[in-house]
């Protein structure tokens, strides 16, 4: 699929790749972390990014490249948390206040960075994390079963190409329980505090209680309505690779069920995320470009911007409102997915703010419980030439 408005971002190097430059340093990546607290048994996965923490988790690794990066800079640095690193978890630094990712470019060492130019270019294997060995603190982790077969899924999303049909599951009965409960605790709360583009969206996708839906049905149906694809994936992306994808109308979806331990938590991205929360509101065509003129920002974006527009998914695909007859509705998968999110958005305790991409954003919340501010939209047709413009107005450093 060509790729539009992206425009001559840099000049074709001997393969004929599209390349641009980011420095040494950008390869410390900002990430996020996985967590949970208090309130776990009334969450669901908080989409891409992380969960609401209890800590910061302090990459040594970024720390050393660091070091050897710039040196003279590092000794006025002072780390705001040295966590040490545990298995699986996700690793983020901050530095006097600010992300990572706000100092990546200040190196003169540089490497190229390949612009895909389709979907078969983008990386489906390189994990932030939450695959299939389990932290300690996962509610899965003593089960050596459920193990097993978080194994056995996983590597069915690496070994998939694209093109072929995702392979297709049998559900196991306590999956299928897992999978009905949490559809159970959920529904009674969409028509109150949800968009009329979910309502209108989930009642197409025709979710039966009775069986996990399957990957395929759901890209297939996705097609017919809004031109997108589901490619299956083993855990969570690194955040360049998955908002890639979204340029190429491609969504990763994770393939495995949650823990039937805890049906209402779950630390990682899961199958019941990505159906409830993100796929029926695909669908929708304003929505589903919305998305797509993300994943265009991000094509040969800095390691900083990747970052920024990390927040601008989080703040809108993930956790976003729309205000409709002067309420605002819910529209981001991290909201719709979660049965202690969705009550408390709906209740009207958090804050709202209009959506700002040129502005600085506030840090993704991970420690506080449920989210304490919402960002807002006027309708999706307004969103998307927000984001649009804002695409079109951030520079491309160009090899």
């Amino acid at each position: 699929m060509a790729i539009q408005r992206v425009g001559k971002v840099g000049s074709p190097n001997s393969s004929g790749a599209f390349t641009v430059k980011r420095s040494a340093a950008s390869r410390v990546r900002p990430l996020s972390l996985n967590s949970q607290n208090s309130t776990e048994t009334h969450s669901a996965y908080k989409g891409f990014g992380a969960l609401r923490s209890t800590r910061w988790q302090a990459s040594k690794k970024c720390a050393k490249i660091g070091r050897e990066t710039s040196n003279r800079t590092l000794k006025k640095r002072t780390l705001s948390t040295r966590i040490p690193h545990k298995r699986n978890q996700v690793e983020f630094v901050e530095v006097n206040g600010e992300d990572a990712a706000s100092r990546t470019d200040q190196t003169p060492q540089s490497e190229a960075i390949k612009i895909p130019r389709s979907i078969e270019e983008v990386d489906n294997g390189s994990l932030l994390g939450f695959g299939d060995d389990l932290a300690e603190d996962h509610p899965g982790y003593l089960d050596e079963e459920y193990k097993a077969r978080r194994v056995m899924i996983g590597n069915l999303g690496r070994s998939h190409k694209v093109g072929q049909e995702i392979p297709r599951l049998q559900y196991t009965d306590t999956e299928i329980a897992t999978w009905k409960e949490i559809l159970d605790s959920l529904e009674e709360f969409f028509p109150r505090f949800a968009c009329k583009e979910y309502l209108d969206a989930y009642a197409l996708c025709d979710f039966s209680k009775e069986e996990v839906p399957q990957l395929q049905d759901m890209s297939e149906l996705l097609q017919k309505q809004s031109g997108w694809s589901i490619r299956p994936v083993a855990g969570l992306l690194h955040p360049r690779d998955f908002l890639n994808g979204l340029a190429f109308k491609t969504f990763h979806s994770t393939q495995y069920m949650r823990h039937h331990s805890k049906p209402m938590y779950t630390p990682e991205p899961d199958v019941c995320h990505e159906l409830i929360g993100h796929v029926p509101m695909l669908l929708n065509p304003q929505y589903a470009q919305l998305a797509h003129e993300i994943g265009l920002a991000s094509l040969g974006a800095s390691e900083k911007d990747i970052w920024h527009l990390t927040k601008v998914y989080w703040y809108t695909i993930e956790f976003g409102v729309v205000m409709q007859e002067g309420e605002a509705k819910a529209f981001g998968a991290g909201i719709i997915s979660s049965y202690g999110e969705i009550q408390h958005q709906g209740a009207g305790k958090a804050t709202l703010q209009k959506l700002d991409p040129y502005s600085k954003l506030p840090k993704m919340s991970y420690k506080d419980g449920y989210q304490q501010l919402y960002m807002t939209l006027d309708s999706f047709e307004d969103g998307v030439k927000l984001l649009r413009n804002f695409a079109s107005s951030r520079p491309k450093s160009c090899a």
